[in-house]
């Protein structure tokens, strides 16, 4: 846990810092609903705006008919929080709203002196595991600011939590060996939404993007080779202009051209002794043609997608003769990709094929094809992903882009960002919906841990409770439900909640780890550390998320306090 939370000596602590802009440009102080601005000048209006207040952000169900998310976006809201103010040309517009011409212009003056000097946040760390109803964060100070700031919060964090918890759960189902290549730009939801997914799909387990504005932003590993239309372009050997290699040691190879060309003349032998359904004759010469023009320019990192024409009986065929011809002049190919068809036959065969071709030309012209990575990517999924696994294949890699980013099986988290206390005074919302009552006041959270170092609950407490300590039993109740509860006596005890910002201070504390590497290792670590049932693809068990003896009887004295009573005529 040190290497997620750095303490840091009481003396530094003072040492707050500011973050820069956020990555987005939009994040400005004008990202909010009209209604924070009327509810703001009501506020004002009434002389209620520096009532101290608190408010929870958290989320009530975890996506993709899971138990688990991921939380991220903590930095983004630390930097729009660092960076809040209204500027000349906010207030101009907010003036010109037909809902502000009655307002008051001593109101405006006021905004543009605003800031979030007032706020502390308490927050769960970026790419840690969260739960339902715990608190992701916990904002207090004035309440006219702490409640402007609600929906750029949301925003900020719904999304970005939605897709890291979407690339986990691929990470999850395609396993650790699996390379995950994320290629969703195209697909995303607009410029931004497209950097952002590459961002929290590497914080969430991908391990690189096609994506070279967030390989430039976030320094994610960035990776690509060519697409169909590269083949396409492609006539004959006649589009290669110049057919000179230069080899590893510094020497020439006079015409790769046509060691491409003697490669696949002398792979027919090897067919013959290939099933019949994996043998081949002619294969397409253009598309031969393309890759050997691909391989001139990267010979060294040589990856072809095979399915232009046909995977079986022309790509790989002619990604052999070019990969051959590389390694005969000191060059190792990489491997292949498929974007179409039967992905589990095709890998499983393709396999088979480079097996086979290694096997019989030997350590000399053909050593490690049996082991070339093979990609796949056709709007690849967690379903997808699943049944490769129960049917078998022999993929190394996949390029995931539509499902990732878009998150098409649940476009929406549905973060909820409510008022917990009023001036030291607990508030609660109450609702037919059980899950949509909150639980009221300030709390603080733990993660107990058993011995062999499994969590196995996470509970809140009321702040000025005892935290729970190791070694000591404590009783664990379902917020709403009575006959659900349990003694807890955990090995170590984990506080969720940090102090991530402290405007008393002038900003972020020196002691939170913001970086997008410490975010994405955090989301390795806690995710290693959950049972197996409560990650698994198929009726996972829900993780078990409690409150003391002490908030659990405090909830329900004041649901009963607040609710009306009916009456009988």
């Amino acid at each position: 846990h040190t290497c997620i939370f750095r303490p840091v000596p009481s003396a530094m602590k003072s040492n707050a810092r500011k973050l820069p802009a956020c990555h987005n440009s939009l994040a400005t102080a004008l990202l909010v609903d009209t209604y924070q601005i009327t509810m703001a000048y009501a506020y004002w209006k009434n002389g209620t705006h520096a009532r101290l207040a608190a408010f929870d952000l958290l989320f009530r169900k975890s996506p993709f008919n899971g138990e688990f998310t991921v939380f991220a976006g903590l930095e983004e809201c630390l930097r729009f929080i660092s960076n809040f103010r209204f500027k000349g040309a906010d207030i101009a517009f907010l003036r010109s709203e037909p809902f502000a011409r009655t307002m008051d212009p001593a109101f405006f003056e006021y905004l543009a002196q605003l800031d979030c000097s007032g706020l502390k946040v308490f927050a769960q760390m970026e790419g840690g595991v969260v739960f339902p109803r715990v608190p992701l964060m916990r904002i207090e100070g004035p309440l006219l600011v702490a409640q402007l700031i609600e929906t750029p919060l949301l925003t900020l964090v719904n999304y970005a939590s939605l897709v890291a918890t979407n690339a986990a759960r691929h990470r999850l189902i395609a396993g650790e060996k699996a390379t995950l290549l994320e290629f969703g730009l195209r697909r995303a939801q607009g410029a931004d939404g497209g950097v952002s997914a590459s961002r929290y799909a590497y914080l969430g387990g991908f391990d690189a993007t096609s994506n070279l504005e967030a390989g430039r932003q976030f320094g994610i590993p960035c990776k690509g080779t060519h697409a169909h239309s590269y083949v396409q372009a492609h006539m004959g050997f006649e589009d290669i202009n110049d057919p000179t290699l230069k080899l590893p040691d510094g020497g020439l190879c006079p015409d790769f051209v046509a060691l491409v060309k003697e490669q696949a003349e002398s792979l027919l032998k090897v067919a013959d002794v290939l099933p019949g359904s994996l043998r081949w004759t002619d294969t397409n010469r253009s598309e031969l043609a393309a890759f050997a023009s691909y391989a001139l320019a990267f010979p060294a990192s040589f990856l072809a997608l095979v399915d232009t024409y046909d995977v079986l009986k022309s790509g790989i065929p002619n990604f052999l003769a070019v990969a051959l011809a590389l390694q005969i002049c000191g060059y190792r190919p990489l491997g292949i990709r498929i974007d179409s068809g039967d992905l589990s036959y095709l890998s499983l065969q393709a396999r088979e094929i480079l097996t086979t071709v290694e096997a019989v030309l030997g350590a000399e012209r053909a050593r490690g094809f049996g082991n070339l990575s093979i990609t796949a990517s056709n709007d690849i999924n967690e379903e997808v992903l699943h049944s490769l696994n129960q049917h078998g294949h022999s993929i190394t890699s996949f390029g995931i882009g539509t499902h990732l980013v878009t998150c098409l099986r649940q476009p929406a988290l549905g973060c909820v960002y409510k008022l917990v206390e009023i001036d030291g005074t607990p508030r609660i919302k109450l609702s037919e919906d059980v899950q949509k009552i909150t639980i009221p006041g300030r709390k603080e959270a733990y993660r107990l841990y058993l011995k062999n170092g499994e969590p196995v609950v996470d509970v809140m407490l009321q702040v000025e409770e005892r935290p729970p300590k190791q070694g000591e039993r404590i009783l664990c109740r379902h917020p709403f439900i009575s006959s659900k509860r349990a003694y807890v006596q955990p090995a170590f005890v984990e506080r969720l909640h940090k102090l991530v910002w402290d405007g008393s201070a002038r900003g972020v504390c020196m002691n939170a780890d913001l970086g997008l590497m410490a975010s994405r290792l955090r989301c390795i670590l806690t995710i290693k550390s959950l049972r197996a049932d409560h990650l698994r693809y198929i009726n996972p068990t829900p993780y078990k998320v409690s409150v003391s003896e002490k908030l659990y009887d405090f909830i329900h004295k004041l649901w009963l306090e607040e609710a009306p009573v009916g009456e009988i005529v």
